[in-house]
């Protein structure tokens, strides 16, 4: 039987029964369940809509949409968002070096709004009267597609069953099985959310502010122990080449990356976090690809752009990251930045050296036409060639001129006291 607790809200509704809905589905517990209410309990036409960000691959989307329509679904949309993710949004990480608090690669953060985005355009395309999402009211997710959902579709009335019934998972296991529905609901030790930029973790290790998940709950276990070298190619700031392998696209590269460095147990860490609704959280992530990818290029843009390239970079980019964790990705002044953070790249060109470790890797080092570290110009600590000693002596007295005369000043004031 359905709880009736705190379901005021769902009851006073204005969408009569047969009104469309569109529900951003995973095939998990909690979309499943939005299903069967919404078309069983409410009588909506629902029509529900996967957004892949790299998270699932063909086989896995196939059994997702037949569970989709065994709930009983009108239509079932598959939307292969990759390459549009990386277009979007992750590039830009790349180009701003974005991890959030030094640590995290936004993997999920900027995925959801991808599929947020995606999902308001399927309400568009089939004229939909309302939009539904499987959130509960405990997390970062109900405010990304909530925001998302007002301002790119504002007439549109959102439902989130989970959020405002309250209800717990044995409720909703309850439920589906009630109304005779077989899936797998024995709860996993530990929540995967995979996608192109990074693979989450939960567990128990996570709740609270000490522990770290232990070796059996990382998604890929270590199997290669002997340390490798790859080159990784950028251009203009995107990787476009790992060795000698060509690509033709930049998220082809990343998975290939991902392929090679997640069998050394790189890119694993906890995170510890401010969320959108105001308290502190930990999640887990495995992220092998995004890691080495966001330290190779920093490493090149430190040879070849500027120090107040760098400096301003460094400040604009920290904010953008922040912005679109907190889901602002629809605001313009992150087309601003994004602008900048193009202009940025003309010159992050060349190869990276990295040598991959088990659990770590370092970067040997760069070769690009760009580097300003060029012995030509002079080596540090040893030589240079475009400006003499003497040069240097009226630089330097130049430079701390400001500064000499506020001492000078404030030396004669406690004198003269």
């Amino acid at each position: 039987m359905l709880p009736t607790k705190n379901n005021q809200q769902l009851k006073n509704s204005p969408l009569g029964a047969g009104g469309k809905v569109v529900l951003g589905f995973s095939g998990g517990l909690d979309t499943s369940f939005c299903v069967k209410y919404l078309a069983g309990e409410k009588g909506y036409e629902v029509h529900s809509i996967i957004v892949n960000t790299g998270g699932f691959d063909e086989a896995e989307l196939k059994k997702i949409e037949e569970h989709a329509y065994k709930l009983g679904v009108k239509s079932h949309t598959t939307v292969d968002a990759v390459k549009g993710y990386y277009d979007r949004i992750i590039k830009y990480l790349v180009f701003g070096n974005v991890l959030k608090n030094n640590t995290y690669p936004l993997s999920v953060s900027a995925e959801r709004l991808v599929q947020a985005l995606h999902i308001a355009d399927n309400v568009k395309k089939l004229n939909a009267d309302a939009v539904a999402h499987g959130s509960t009211g405990a997390g970062n997710d109900q405010v990304r597609f909530d925001m998302v959902f007002h301002i790119m579709i504002p007439n549109i009335e959102i439902i989130t069953p989970i959020r405002d019934l309250k209800l717990s998972r044995e409720e909703e296991i309850e439920y589906l099985k009630q109304k005779g529905i077989n899936m797998n609901y024995e709860k996993a030790a530990y929540s995967i959310n995979k996608g192109l930029w990074g693979t989450s973790v939960g567990g128990r290790e996570t709740l609270n502010s000490k522990g770290m998940l232990p070796e059996e709950a990382w998604p890929t276990q270590v199997s290669k122990t002997e340390s490798v070298e790859v080159r990784l190619t950028f251009n203009k700031g995107e990787l476009i080449k790992v060795d000698d392998r060509n690509f033709n696209h930049s998220t082809e590269a990343i998975q290939y990356l991902q392929s090679i460095a997640s069998a050394y147990g790189i890119g694993r860490d906890i995170h510890v976090g401010d969320t959108i609704i105001g308290i502190k959280g930990r999640v887990g992530f495995e992220a092998a690809a995004p890691m080495i990818i966001i330290k190779a290029h920093h490493a090149l843009e430190k040879h070849v752009l500027t120090k107040w390239q760098l400096n301003l970079k460094d400040n604009i980019a920290n904010f953008y990251g922040n912005w679109l964790h907190e889901g602002q990705i629809l605001d313009p002044v992150m087309r601003d930045i994004e602008a900048f953070l193009q202009s940025s790249q003309q010159n992050v060109t060349g190869d990276v050296f990295v040598q991959l470790m088990p659990y770590r890797f370092q970067i040997i080092g760069i070769e690009s036409d760009h580097d300003l570290m060029n012995s030509k110009f002079g080596m540090y600590g040893e030589m240079n060639t475009g400006f003499t000693g003497e040069d240097v002596r009226g630089f330097s007295k130049i430079f701390g001129n400001q500064t000499a005369m506020y001492h000078n000043l404030l030396n004669s004031s406690k004198g003269g006291a």
